[in-house]
Parts: structure tokens; sequence; C-alpha cells
């Protein structure tokens, strides 16, 4: 039987419906009753047959029967304690730390078990206030025309985006996960042990940011995709030109990330994605009648609000049958700038709003000179939170990190690291949000076992309306 239901008995309150998913470890089921209860996992003891009911118990020798009741101990918070100190004011604490609670946006996200991979991805999205604004707005009765498992995903991500939105404490996020696995069985599959396994996060952000695409209307009478293409989305037109015969043909694309290429004459972000932006394919030459090897070189023609960039860290191996890691170190900056990889009618128009965004930044720094375009992105002293789109300047400010730790993408830890509207960033891993400093975020270029960024999200900074 893959699921029993029974009642749980905590304190003075009976919950008299609680589904117990026995494919699931016994953790995921602590996770179920903090939601109902706020008593933490740890904190939890449950009594069943033989003792204590255990984080990696065997439900099959637990013989747990259907509508049977369940004794939960456990306290919700820690006993109230007399104060040691006297009053503490947000402040009084340390800059890092009063950006923290001011902004409010520090809810954890729960380990299901290995759901870390997933953990970070939403973390990531999470800081998009765009984002955040049309999921918000995304109706139960949007219709299931297109997907039904899309729709019902979509809402389970509005659901946890106001979760996190609402909640100073962990949220357990299961219905998302039982959703996602449905929709995606690759992240259903399970060990030998009947434990879910560790997944690719940046297959997760791939799937989940196509499905929102699928679903989130825009707020005019453009297609679906136009929300999630305007935030996300980057045109691309490329030449593709056969080596033998010289033959060209161009084609126009639109994808939703940048891919930074690593290889030994990498050393930075710029030179991955110039590589990137090259590659050799095998493909039919129609004049020759059998496959040619072909060029094929791309620029960008459109940009969108948000920049994201995936490092190719991952490769087969087959003596091991696993994805392994280029550990390499690739350092990349707060502030990207990409006019360099735009078609050249793009950068025309490119150079208008850079100057204009130059000169609004000048006068807020109270410098008298005009600085030249080709001087380069001054620091960000701009309120980059703006949600107003306007003009691209191709100038990006990084909002998000998504690290992984470890030699395979499907074992280690994923973990995301999120700038604040507030300007200050926040690691969060899994459950615990940790405050961290700016100087430290391009410290995560790898090199070693340490976290490596492994998706980078930048912000388009664009001049202030006038």
């Amino acid at each position: 039987m893959p699921s029993v239901t029974v009642s749980v008995k905590w304190q003075k309150e009976l919950f008299p419906s609680v589904e117990i998913d026995t494919e699931q470890p016994p953790y995921v089921f602590k996770c179920q009753l903090f939601d109902l209860t706020g008593v933490p996992p740890d904190r939890q003891k449950i009594m069943v047959k033989g003792g204590l009911l255990k984080d990696d118990g065997d439900w099959s020798k637990l013989a747990v029967k259907e509508g049977q009741r369940l004794m939960m101990m456990g306290t919700a918070e820690e006993a109230p304690k007399a104060p040691e100190k006297s009053t503490l004011f947000v402040e009084d604490l340390p800059e890092n730390e009063q950006g923290v609670i001011e902004q409010g946006f520090t809810a954890g996200l729960m380990n299901l078990g290995n759901t870390c991979y997933m953990n970070s991805t939403i973390q990531c999205l999470h800081s998009v206030p765009e984002l955040r604004s049309a999921l918000k707005s995304y109706s139960a009765g949007a219709g299931t025309d297109m997907d039904p498992s899309s729709h019902t995903l979509t809402l389970a991500a509005r659901d946890l985006f106001g979760e996190l939105d609402s909640s100073h404490r962990a949220v357990a996020p299961l219905r998302f996960w039982t959703l996602l696995r449905s929709k995606f069985p690759q992240f259903a599959q399970q060990a030998n042990n009947g434990a879910y396994m560790q997944q690719d996060a940046e297959e997760c952000w791939t799937q989940l940011v196509y499905t929102l695409s699928q679903r989130l209307r825009p707020s005019s009478g453009e297609t679906r995709e136009a929300t999630l293409k305007n935030l996300f989305g980057v045109d691309i037109s490329s030449r593709i030109k056969c080596a033998e015969t010289e033959e060209e043909t161009e084609e126009a694309e639109t994808v939703y990330s940048l891919k930074c290429h690593i290889s030994q004459d990498v050393n930075h972000l710029n030179e991955g994605l110039k590589q990137g932006l090259k590659s050799e394919l095998e493909k039919t030459s129609p004049s020759l009648g059998r496959s040619a090897v072909h060029s094929k070189e791309s620029v960008i023609t459109r940009l969108p609000q948000y920049l994201t960039v995936q490092f190719v860290r991952f490769f087969w191996k087959r003596e091991t049958k696993q994805k392994a890691k280029i550990l390499r170190k690739v350092d990349y900056p707060l502030v990207l700038d990409v006019m360099g990889f735009c078609s050249e009618e793009l950068k025309n128009e490119l150079k208008a709003p850079r100057e204009l965004l130059r000169e609004q930044e000048d006068r807020e720094a109270g410098l008298k000179g005009k600085r030249k375009i080709e001087d380069g992105p001054a620091p960000s002293s701009m309120d980059w939170s703006t949600t107003e789109q306007g003009s691209p300047t191709g100038i990006y400010d990084l909002v998000a990190v998504l690290t992984h730790k470890g030699r395979s993408a499907d074992s280690g830890h994923y973990v995301a690291w999120v700038k604040q509207e507030n300007g200050k960033w926040i690691e969060f891993d899994d459950d615990r949000p940790i405050p961290q400093r700016e100087e430290d975020i391009t410290k995560l270029s790898g090199g070693g076992d340490w976290h490596t960024a492994y998706i980078c999200l930048y912000k388009s900074r664009v001049p202030k309306k006038e």
C-alpha cells in the first residue's frame, strides 16, 4: 500500500486525516506535521510499534494501519526564558544582520531528502520580484487547456512563493515537490533503499522556467510565453557555415540561459561565454548530400531583464557512469557587460541608454566630468530593485548564485546565494538563511571542493525615467 491515512494526537489537538506516503522516509511525514503544528522534525517524538519513529525508519516494518491514531509529543517553540540582556533593537545589530531582519524574505526551505537542488532553484527564482508578481496574479481558474500538470505545478509554485513571502520559519515544499516529480519523472528516481536521489539543479531550473513560460499570462494581449520571455529570454541569431562547401545558413532562436563553456583556456566568465557562442556541429549538407562539419557563430539580438548564465561544469564520464565535475576556477563579476556579444544592430540600440545611465550614475556620485562609454560600467549606485522595465544597456548586476559542492551533479550539495532588495546577501542552505558579505560572493568561483558557482542570475541595469 503506497499510502495510509492516520490521525495524529498532539497536546489538545487532533488531526483526523494525515496521509503518509509509505514510499518516502518518515522524515517527510514529520515535515507534514511541522506544517500542521509548528513543531520542528528534530523535536517531534512520535510513538510507533517498537518505540519512537526514526527519520530513516522503514514503514513496512512499522505496521502502521489505515485509520490508526498516532501520538506526537514536542513543543512548537522553546519555553520562554527570562531575558539575560536588555532589549536589543535592530539599530544595535551588526549591519549585515540588520539587513536580514528588515528585508523579511528570510524563510528557508526544508530538505525533504536530497531536495537541495530544488530548494536552491526556488530561492534564486524567488528573488525575481516580477516573477513573484506574475505568480501572485495566477488564478486556479486560469484553465488547463494546454497541460493540466503544468497548471497544477504553476499553482503550487504560486503558493510556495507566497509562503516564502509571509513565513518567518522554514517552509516544507511538500506539494510542489510531489507535483514536480509527477510532471518530470526524472526527479522521481529512487535509490535501492527507496530514498529519492539527488538531481541536477540546472535541469530543475530549466524545466521549471519552461513550465512557467507555458502558463503565466502577460498583462497585455501577447502570447503566454511573452511574460517569461521578457524576463529571461535571450534572442540569438546564428550563422552556420559548412567547412567543406562554404555554404551558409542563418537561424534564430530564443534561449533562457547563456552557456559558459569551460576549457583550459577559460579563466573568466567572459571567455567562457565567448566560447559558448562559437561551436562546431555535424549536420546534413544539401549540396553534398551527406553529413559534414559546420561552424556556428552566434550573436545576441535581444536582451532580457534577467540574464541566466550556466557554467557547463558537468560532463558524462563513462567509467563511473556519472556526471563528473570540472573543478577549474572561473571568475565571474558582480557587474557583467555583455555588449561585446551583441549584434551590431543591438549595439547601436544600447548606446543611448548606456550614455544616459552613465550620466545619471555620475550625477549621483557627484562627479563633474563625464565618463566615456568605453570606460566600462561603474559600481552600481542605482536602485536596482525597481520593477519598471527600461531600455536595456547590456549591463547587468549579479543578484543570485546557485552553487554546487561535490564532484558529481547527482550527488553533493546545492545552495542558493541571493541578493535581497536592500542590497544585502543571504546564503540559503536549505532551511538555514545565513547573512553573507558581498565581497565573498565572487569567491565561489571554483578550483576545489568548496561551493562552486553553477548558475548565475544577473539583473539588467537600466537608466531611470526622467
